[in-house]
């Protein structure tokens, strides 16, 4: 562990989850049985009142917190959210953080073996949608004896996931923390994610990195981007005209490499899938008002200045609709300049109202 483990929640072990019976999927199909791989954080209380559910954006996973040995470099993907004295506080709550299923780091996805055919599943996997997400966590929380969670919590499509929890099982969830997220996806959105699959479903090898490098630009701001890298060079000489590389370039390389090494094509399309359909309300053929009544939860939703993949503008329809709805719900814009990814950064007004929020939300419901 670094020295940067300081108010960390130490070694964690990840764990498995096997439902043994079928399941089925949204979209008419089903699986056998599935496993779900998660790591938990903190105390589960005598009550069980105290649990927190982490639900993972695009490319997470279930590691958000921690280190898995002591050599690990790099903590948990959130860990600058989760952790004693952080936002998410482990001396308080029990956090839940897993793999969804049809991911690429131990849960039950397209790298797993069909039992029918003994193959892996690869694109063949069957579609699913977040409404089979949210469907499998319930089961994980049945198995870990929670019956209603403290909070929700998740940025950007893990937002989505919250939000779905809150419509699907109301009577399960005390607030829904729904930050850098939307209610649906806007026209951009949805052609950058067929941008990203066409590029890997036009070549197999070097398309999944140049995806990540589409995705990653959205998630970045020109300002972010200006303060990061400006027109600083790597390599070469643009005068010379040859062998120029800028440190963006060199930067993206980096991360689309490192990205085809970690994660699988199948999985990056069937979650940017997933993000695509996601629209609660066109669904249920009603405003989104209408499909929130039934809602019983508080809602805190977060937004940032330089957030346009996941607009402050998509927040605010959420917003507009729990206010229509006449629900508990509290909100937040958040000066920042590091665009959709502001949300995994320890930006002071951030933690500052991420805290406040969920240390008053532990007081009232967890004592």
């Amino acid at each position: 562990m670094s020295a940067a483990s300081q108010n960390s929640v130490g070694i964690v072990q990840p764990q498995v989850f096997r439902h043994e019976m079928p399941f089925s999927l949204h979209r008419g199909k089903s699986l056998p049985n599935f496993e779900l791989v998660y790591e938990t954080y903190g105390t589960l209380n005598t009550q069980a009142s105290n649990a927190v559910l982490i639900c993972h954006a695009l490319s997470g996973h279930h590691h958000a917190a921690g280190y898995h040995h002591a050599d690990d470099s790099k903590p948990g993907w959130w860990d600058a959210c989760i952790g004693p004295g952080k936002p998410i506080n482990t001396d308080k709550f029990f956090v839940v953080s897993l793999n969804n299923l049809g991911g690429c780091h131990g849960s039950t996805g397209p790298g797993s073996i069909d039992e029918e055919t003994g193959l892996a599943y690869g694109a063949e996997f069957p579609r699913i949608v977040v409404k089979d997400w949210v469907a499998s966590q319930a089961l994980l929380a049945d198995h870990l004896g929670i019956h209603k969670f403290a909070a929700i919590v998740g940025g950007s499509l893990g937002g989505m996931q919250a939000l779905q929890w809150t419509i699907d099982f109301p009577e399960r969830v005390h607030a829904a923390v729904i930050i850098a997220a939307a209610a649906k996806l806007s026209a951009q959105n949805i052609a950058f994610n067929e941008i990203a699959r066409q590029a890997i479903l036009s070549d197999p090898d070097q398309g999944l990195g140049l995806a990540r490098m589409i995705g990653h630009v959205t998630y970045l701001s020109d300002d972010g981007m200006r303060e990061k890298f400006g027109r600083e060079l790597r390599s070469g000489d643009p005068n010379q005209g040859a062998d120029v590389e800028f440190q963006v370039e060199s930067y993206l390389h980096h991360q689309a490499k490192s990205f085809s090494q970690t994660f699988d094509a199948d999985t990056y399309v069937l979650m940017t899938k997933a993000l695509d359909y996601f629209d609660p309300a066109t669904e249920a053929a009603a405003a989104l008002e209408e499909v929130l009544a039934n809602t019983t939860s508080r809602f805190l939703v977060m937004s940032f200045t330089s957030d346009w993949r996941f607009s402050q503008d998509r927040s605010q329809e959420i917003i507009d609709a729990l206010i229509a709805a006449r629900k508990n719900v509290a909100s937040a814009v958040i000066e920042s300049e590091h665009g959709h990814d502001s949300f995994l950064l320890p930006i002071d007004r951030y933690i500052a109202v991420f805290s406040t929020y969920l240390d008053r939300l532990h007081d009232q419901i967890c004592q």
